[in-house]
């Protein structure tokens, strides 16, 4: 690292300052370093977190303080070395620092600021969220906050930013980054813009006209002969932009109201489309063993079947703290708060694919509180919503062999956790007992 700072001292650099979270509860500021010759990257951070403006220096300056320093990110794009071919991503949350070397893409100092303001928020009483966070209200005036954690790909933005006008009032938080107050339940967003796939915008949509720069994109002539962007991951995989907030009108940075319910996005096949988890341990536990797949989103490396089912914990691969924490505090959250638990599959389940309308749907009938969930075979603290066509048979032996795997893909997660990296990561003494009593009552 030092040689890579010391290497980029004789170069021209921009620097440039930005706020990450929204709220006088909860601001960091956070600086970013970049060779010249990427101004590019340093716009799209501009863009992305929120710039220094007169209204937001004085928030600032009258936001709550932290004991801990300013976010600092230094990077350079053409750092090579022969011992890290794909790049080096250097973390130290202690001194809020992170050195990202030999990667080009935006989306790498979008993580990385994001990774290190979560650490902080972690170690202030905050709830780290790599998840999308709304609130319905509805025609009798309750409100119901949600929050959808899931991976780029999964449907998480779907989900989030979803809105029904003839039914309820619909305000947005974020589809990417939020942190949930411990204390009250609250949540407060990191940042204004969205950083969005393009895979799923034609350029006729009414969506583009918010797209503030974009990554990752063709560029050709229209009938005109004017240049624009070529979506829809026609040229490239992973295409992406920069979304102005203004795309959502009911947009909000803080929701003062707590949390009413967190829902763990998967692609499990061997789950239904809804699943209840009443069981506040499950509820954790389901979290902590998120099954998901990779997507073009990531930054794949070697021989990796992207259709192979992973687990990602609390869908963030951003966490610079033990997982155990993590655990813990959702853990916490869902006692203390009276917080409910759903998964939700937006995968596949008895070889057909859950479309966005039996989960939407689903969701609506939840908030509308006419769910009737029925049990979840012999498992107990489990139910589900029968959809029609895609129902579980715990008669068919394949089924439940398949449930099986799954849980006990879950159950060695959670115990190779006791021996890696000298057992950083290990989970609280007796997490997976629950899930040997599931695989137990599945026989």
């Amino acid at each position: 690292m030092r040689e890579a700072v010391f290497g980029i001292s004789r170069r021209k650099v921009y620097t440039t300052e930005v706020y990450v979270g929204l709220n006088p509860e909860f601001m960091l500021k956070s600086h970013l370093l970049l060779p010249a010759a990427y101004a590019n990257t340093v716009l799209n951070y501009l863009l992305d977190f929120q710039r220094e403006t007169t209204e937001y220096q004085k928030m600032y300056a009258e936001s709550k303080p932290y004991q801990t320093g300013d976010l600092y990110v230094f990077g350079d794009p053409d750092w090579q070395h022969p011992d890290y071919p794909n790049g080096l991503a250097l973390f130290d949350p202690k001194h809020n620092v992170a050195v990202i070397l030999g990667l080009r893409y935006f989306g790498e100092y979008k993580k990385a600021t994001l990774t290190l303001a979560w650490a902080t928020a972690h170690d202030n009483n905050y709830i780290a969220c790599h998840g999308g966070m709304k609130q319905y209200t509805l025609s009798d005036g309750k409100k119901y906050t949600m929050a959808a954690f899931g991976l780029s790909g999964s449907g998480k933005s779907t989900i989030t930013l979803a809105k029904n006008d003839s039914k309820y009032q619909v305000t947005f938080l974020h589809d990417d980054a939020f942190i949930i107050n411990h204390q009250d339940g609250s949540t407060t967003a990191l940042e204004p813009a969205y950083f969005d796939k393009t895979q799923d915008y034609p350029m006729m949509r009414e969506m583009v006209k918010y797209f503030l720069t974009c990554q990752n994109v063709g560029v050709t002539l229209d009938e005109v002969g004017k240049k624009v962007i070529v979506t829809e991951d026609i040229r490239n995989g992973n295409g992406r932009t920069v979304k102005s907030k203004l795309v959502t009108p009911n947009r909000v940075d803080h929701i003062k109201e707590k949390i009413n319910a967190v829902y763990w996005i998967m692609q499990d096949e061997s789950l239904p489309p809804v699943v209840k988890v009443s069981d506040l341990n499950l509820a954790s536990i389901f979290g902590l063993t998120l099954a998901t797949k990779r997507s073009t989103a990531e930054n794949i490396v070697g021989d990796i079947d992207v259709n192979e089912i992973v687990i990602e914990s609390f869908a963030n691969p951003f966490r610079s703290y033990a997982l155990g924490e993590d655990f813990t505090a959702f853990k916490k959250l869902f006692e203390d708060k009276a917080v409910d638990c759903y998964i939700l599959n937006t995968g596949y389940f008895n070889g057909a694919k859950i479309k966005p309308h039996h989960t939407l749907g689903a969701i609506e009938t939840i908030i509308d509180g006419i769910g009737n969930f029925v049990p979840f075979g012999p498992i107990e603290g489990l139910s589900y919503l029968p959809i029609k066509h895609l129902n579980p048979d715990f008669e068919h032996e394949g089924y439940v062999a398949s449930l099986k795997a799954s849980m006990t893909e879950r159950l060695r997660f959670i115990e190779s956790k006791k021996l890696e990296m000298n057992a950083y990561h290990a989970l609280p003494l007796g997490t997976e007992d629950a899930v040997k009593k599931i695989l137990a009552a599945l026989g």
